[in-house]
């Protein structure tokens, strides 16, 4: 079986996962990268044992056999990069989250990409944790029965230093706050659960941070199946990461996953499982990552791959990973206006994706 090729577009601080990722699956190959600032790019190319490094993505596809091109860039560039590449190289897109800050963008992403017959990939690895894929299979078997409320809770630390990294850091054009950056597979995993969103209510404040965007943020969701979701959301924490968690209430059970990085499941009992059958799916899925990322890039990618060469659905294309767009967008509409948002909605009063937060 011949390898898929794959080349990586932006080396900030998710270049590693995608490098170690890469370097673990057999039958993938990564064959070049790029950054605009050239120590960045030579830094990873390092790590990732020498490969061929450029400082445009134009010189990089133009000299390189590639199949595949992974866009690591700041979230504001992603559609830009995404259509870019799409329109003149016609390359398979694996674009991390958010795809997009603005709705508008997205949908364009979309458009491109069906237009020239190429695949667009949304990474949302989080949901190839081995507890949330047993929590997914627990709802498609009705274990939940009624679904009460979901919540997700991401508590974590990003210090002064952490925004003083890269300029773009926590701006409207370009990030966005912890709803959009660090939360943004937490909302994800939640919708995934819980459906579809009907309505939203939130508040974001800016407390420890000196950025445009939030670095807390809380918000009620009506699904459209009647249950309640709550997001809980900070960079605030201090000293350290807390927590970054998900839990499902059901007329029938009750599951939550936990640790740092939505990775331990920490309660899983439902109505018709004795307490030894709960302790063994505890001691199972007790697994925890190394760091705020996870496990998942990995599984993540060799979905992409299976999808590439078998024509396969992916877990997650852009109208899957739009989603989420859509809600972020919403909880930000909420917060600047005070009142409830109804989703499937045009933004009016969001500021994300627009310098410095101003339409």
């Amino acid at each position: 079986m011949s390898k898929i090729k794959f080349a990586l577009v932006g080396c900030g601080r998710i270049v590693k996962k995608h490098v170690e990722a890469l370097n673990e699956i057999d039958d993938a190959e990564l064959v070049a990268l790029c950054d605009s600032v050239e120590e960045k790019a030579k830094k990873a190319s390092e790590m990732a044992g020498g490969i061929n490094y450029y400082t445009s993505y134009d010189e990089m596809l133009q000299n390189e056999e590639v199949d595949v091109v992974n866009i690591l860039t700041p979230s504001g560039q992603h559609p830009k990069h995404t259509i870019d590449i799409v329109k003149r190289y016609k390359k398979h897109i694996v674009c991390e989250k958010p795809m997009a800050l603005k709705l508008e963008d997205a949908d364009e992403m979309i458009r491109t990409c069906d237009e020239y017959g190429v695949r667009l990939f949304v990474v949302k690895q989080n949901r190839y944790n081995l507890p949330v894929q047993k929590a997914r299979e627990a709802l498609e078997e009705g274990k939940f029965g009624k679904i009460t409320m979901g919540t997700v809770r991401v508590r974590w630390a990003r210090h002064e230093q952490y925004y003083a990294q890269d300029d773009w850091r926590g701006t409207w054009e370009l990030d966005g706050g912890v709803i959009t950056n660090q939360a943004s597979h937490h909302i994800d995993l939640l919708e995934w659960m819980l459906g579809e969103p009907v309505s939203v209510m939130a508040k974001t404040e800016t407390y420890l941070a000196d950025i445009e965007a939030d670095d807390t943020a809380a918000a009620i969701i009506k699904f459209k199946s009647g249950a309640l979701g709550i997001i809980e959301a900070t960079t605030a924490t201090r000293p350290i990461n807390l927590e970054g968690s998900l839990s499902i209430l059901g007329e029938k059970g009750t599951i939550v996953i936990g640790g740092f990085a939505v990775n331990k499941m920490e309660t899983w009992r439902f109505e018709d499982e004795t307490e030894e059958d709960s302790k063994k799916i505890l001691d199972e899925f007790a697994e925890m990552p190394p760091n705020v990322y996870g496990f998942g890039h990995k599984r993540y990618i060799e979905h992409v791959m299976d999808c590439i060469r078998n024509n396969k659905k992916a877990l997650v294309d852009g109208l899957e990973g739009r989603k989420s767009i859509e809600l972020i967008n919403a909880m930000y509409e909420s917060s600047e206006t005070g009142e409830e948002v109804f989703l499937n909605f045009n933004p009016k009063r969001s500021r994300l994706g627009h310098k410095n937060g101003r339409k």
